[in-house]
């Protein structure tokens, strides 16, 4: 409860329609539309600085290891590109398809950035 005594609840469904409208063009997400074009290396530099998030800078790397051309790639193929396990990595690209952030093909089980396929 906020400290005006007022809380609200929402259901999953309402959440997940929150993060899925989010997701849309001129949404929430659609800052971010641009991380394709982050470097990777700088990210991984600042990996032991204490002052940043060690856990939201490993997922930006993850997301930024996305081609911005929509080409699809593989879970195992960016966690040896990041030196992280293949589990992790998953986890990271399963967390940003839920957000409508990354697409994966039911098929290949590739994943690529949402809206570029």
């Amino acid at each position: 409860m906020s400290e005006n005594g007022v809380s609200i609840e929402l259901s999953k469904a309402q959440i997940n329609r929150v993060v899925r409208e989010s997701a849309q063009e001129g949404g929430l997400f659609d800052s971010l539309r641009g991380v394709e074009q982050l470097d990777v290396e700088a990210f991984s530099m600042r990996l032991d600085d204490v002052r940043f998030s060690r856990s939201l800078l490993r997922g930006l790397m993850v997301l930024a290891a996305f081609p911005a051309d929509g080409s699809a790639r593989a879970v195992t193929d960016v966690a040896k590109q990041l030196g992280m396990g293949v589990s992790t990595a998953h986890r990271y690209a399963s967390t940003f398809v839920e957000v409508g952030l990354l697409e994966r093909d039911p098929v290949s089980r590739r994943y690529r950035l949402a809206g570029k396929g």
